[in-house]
């Protein structure tokens, strides 16, 4: 018995156990800091935020544990508040059926709309929609009109009688009000706290902002962008997305050595769809709308 607890912690993915320690420990100083330390208190907040959100991938991809209940326990409390783990993870593994990546209907992290409803829209959501699909806009109006589709959603499923939809949002329940009151117990308003939440979310943002694009052929619908600086590190080298979606339960810390070591593969895979750094995208597509929002190769539901 002592033997078989030994050799499972052996194989637990330390580093990434490590770095959950540190992401907890910087929130923690975030909120342990005194009255007019407030600026530094947001910055760690905004970074911790940021890299919780990216180890809660890693967790729902197997590591640190190989254990799913031991996964599941450890990402259940979100500090970010928004998107409960569980259905996080329901979605984000129906995101990895590559065949259906951009889909309107079938990618849950689709931007993408079915041109029919694109066009039934009123000119003020198209204006909006329009601004969403520029990095500014993505990254100020983004997360919230995200929000607000992924819980409309959620609730009209939970009206029809979901119930594994309605068990996510009440297994996340616990773990919200417990970051809340811990909140409530320090020095940082629970509105400054809620706006870093939410300037996580545009962080995030930059991330997903063009994982993936609308191509025939679905090898070449995801991103590579080859930036090894802060945000390749928060978003634990996500941004190598297709060595990623290839190798799904890779480890973020193996993901850049496995891109080198095969670098014309994945990017003949991919079909070239590669950009060099975060800095790159921002003077591309910054203030300019990096494609359509109606899916320009959509075909229909039954195709």
């Amino acid at each position: 018995m002592g033997q078989t607890i030994i050799g499972r912690i052996a194989h637990w993915d330390w580093p990434t156990l490590w770095l959950f320690a540190g992401a907890v420990l910087v929130l923690g100083i975030a909120l342990l800091l005194p009255e007019g330390w407030g600026a530094l208190g947001f910055v760690l907040l905004v970074l911790g935020l940021v890299l919780h959100s990216s180890l809660s991938h890693e967790i729902l991809h197997g590591h640190p544990f190989a254990s799913e209940r031991a996964g599941t326990l450890l990402g259940l409390v979100q500090p970010g508040l928004a998107i409960p783990y569980l259905r996080f993870k329901r979605l984000h593994l129906d995101h990895h059926m590559d065949a259906r990546l951009t889909d309107p209907y079938d990618d849950p992290e689709s931007n993408y709309l079915d041109p029919a409803v694109w066009a039934g829209l009123s000119r003020f959501s198209k204006i909006t929609l329009q601004f969403n699909n520029t990095l500014l806009g993505r990254m100020l109006i983004g997360p919230l009109i995200a929000q607000w589709a992924f819980m409309r959603g959620d609730l009209a499923r939970i009206l029809k009688g979901d119930r594994q939809v309605l068990w996510d949002w009440v297994l996340h329940m616990p773990g919200a009000v417990l970051v809340v009151w811990l909140v409530t117990l320090s020095a940082v308003p629970l509105w400054l706290y809620l706006l870093a939440c939410y300037v996580a979310l545009s962080v995030l943002k930059i991330r997903t902002f063009l994982e993936h694009q609308a191509h025939e052929h679905c090898a070449g619908r995801t991103v590579i962008i080859e930036d090894r600086g802060l945000l390749a590190l928060l978003f634990l080298n996500n941004n190598l997305h297709v060595v990623h979606h290839m190798h799904p339960t890779v480890a973020w810390y193996r993901l850049p050595d496995l891109y080198r070591s095969q670098k014309q593969r994945f990017q003949a895979r991919n079909d070239g769809y590669v950009y060099q750094s975060y800095s790159q995208i921002f003077r591309r597509f910054f203030l300019r709308r990096k494609d359509p929002v109606a899916h320009p190769l959509w075909r229909g539901p039954s195709e």
